[in-house]
């Protein structure tokens, strides 16, 4: 296999991510201009989707780390039968949550505080895309496998065409179909993702013949799928759920410009970390690829090298954020209080950024080795004891509002950050790839 390069491997998987996240504001945006609540009764529909599909990540984190090592290991064989069983598992799952979304749709909603009309729209939303979700199951799958065999851009392209699509359809169905169109634009424009990287797979990376050696049925590599998968997924739960816990402490204490400046704030931010995003993630590609080789010096230094580039770039996009940061605020509101206090939280949301940093890249490069726990346990402590009691603490107790809140989620990150770079100097992730080198 050709050497993969860490830009070549990164900016598709940029592009591919930021267009993901189009995909949900084109939806919310359209539907926004037929109805508030219809528009309201997506996000809370997605919600419902979001902590089903940790399914879905505890399969694709594991089998992305093991196609990698295998690829690195050159055992084609074995990288292909975790692609075929990520596949079949990928589908198992899948079908059976689109079936609990058809039959318990309203239960759901209900459950997680929708009620009268966002209940009525999100059930019509949630029984259509949610009785699909299998699609989406099988998406993530075949993308995993695609992007750990180097090929980046098949997926990047497959997301382009797919928004366009899914924005001509919400054009044309929602204003005569509100939030059912939205809901067929979605599933129609997966199924054809769908359809789209199944031909990619078949016929450029895998033969449709891998299923072939899921005979018999190799239950050793579902342990191992387990074992990799569920602490990074506990880690992505985790951390939802304690910003799920800080923003209920900002509902109830935050002043209301506090809160609107929040939002601001965290939508422009989102730009700075996305490219540490798609350089975490082809870090871990490279470095599964690596490890597997049996060449843990050259992982080494490509993560660093990877962490050192990514700072480089956020804090690029961290100084213009700060010098256009009043535009950057005026673009959502002209309330001069929120301006003032979403121009400040920037200043210090580079601390913050540095932190995040860290952590996209070198955890993710810390899965690539096979080093999967000590990210989790670190989680446990720091996303509780430091974001969660540390909001609470300085935002409430001590008074300080929207500044303690970001004090609090900065110390969050830096401290993490630096339990992740002290881990990957040690070298205590050597040693730890599920794929042995026979090099």
């Amino acid at each position: 296999m050709k050497k993969l390069k860490l830009f070549s491997l990164a900016w598709p998987i940029f592009i591919e991510t930021a267009l993901f996240m189009l995909l949900g504001f084109v939806d919310v945006y359209i539907l926004s201009r037929y109805d508030d609540l219809a528009a309201s009764s997506v996000n809370t529909a997605n919600q419902a989707v979001s902590i089903v599909t940790i399914v879905f990540t505890v399969i694709s984190s594991a089998s992305a780390v093991m196609i990698s090592q295998y690829l690195g290991a050159k055992k084609e064989t074995s990288a292909s039968r975790i692609a075929a069983l990520s596949i079949v598992l990928h589908l198992f799952f899948g079908v059976i949550i689109s079936v609990a979304f058809l039959l318990f749709n309203r239960p759901v909603l209900a459950f997680i505080g929708a009620e009268a009309k966002i209940l009525d729209f999100g059930s019509q939303y949630l029984s259509i895309v949610g009785g699909v979700i299998f699609l989406q199951a099988l998406m993530s799958s075949m993308s995993v496998i695609i992007r750990n065999h180097g090929m980046t851009r098949a997926s990047m392209f497959v997301t382009v065409g797919m928004n366009i699509f899914n924005t001509v359809l919400d054009i044309i169905l929602v204003p005569h179909m509100g939030v059912v169109g939205v809901a067929i634009a979605t599933s129609i424009s997966r199924a054809l993702g769908t359809a789209v990287l199944a031909v990619v797979l078949f016929r450029r990376v895998e033969k449709l013949s891998i299923f072939k050696l899921l005979k018999p049925f190799p239950f050793e590599d579902v342990k191992n799928i387990v074992k990799i998968g569920v602490p990074s997924a506990l880690e992505t739960f985790l951390y939802n759920l304690s910003q799920l816990v800080i923003t209920s402490i900002v509902l109830n204490f935050l002043t209301d410009s506090e809160l609107i400046a929040k939002t601001y704030v965290q939508n422009i931010t989102m730009f700075f970390y996305i490219f540490s995003v798609s350089i975490g993630q082809a870090s871990q590609i490279i470095t599964g690829h690596l490890v597997g080789a049996g060449e843990q010096d050259k992982a080494y230094s490509g993560c660093l090298r990877s962490y050192r580039t990514a700072l480089g770039i956020t804090a690029l996009a961290c100084a213009l954020g700060i010098f256009f940061r009043v535009p950057l605020l005026g673009l959502f509101t002209d309330n001069s209080e929120v301006v003032a206090l979403g121009a400040n939280v920037l200043l210090l949301n580079a601390f913050l950024e540095v932190g995040r940093t860290t952590n996209l890249v070198v955890i993710a490069c810390l899965r690539g080795s096979g080093d999967v726990y000590f990210p989790t346990v670190c989680a446990v402590f720091s996303n509780w004891a430091l974001s969660v009691l540390g909001s609470y603490l300085l935002a409430v107790v001590c008074g300080m509002g929207i500044y303690g809140l970001w004090i609090a989620l900065a110390a969050d990150e830096c401290f993490r950050g630096a339990l992740m770079l002290l881990r990957w100097k040690s070298g205590k992730w050597r040693g730890k790839a599920i794929v042995k080198s026979e090099n």
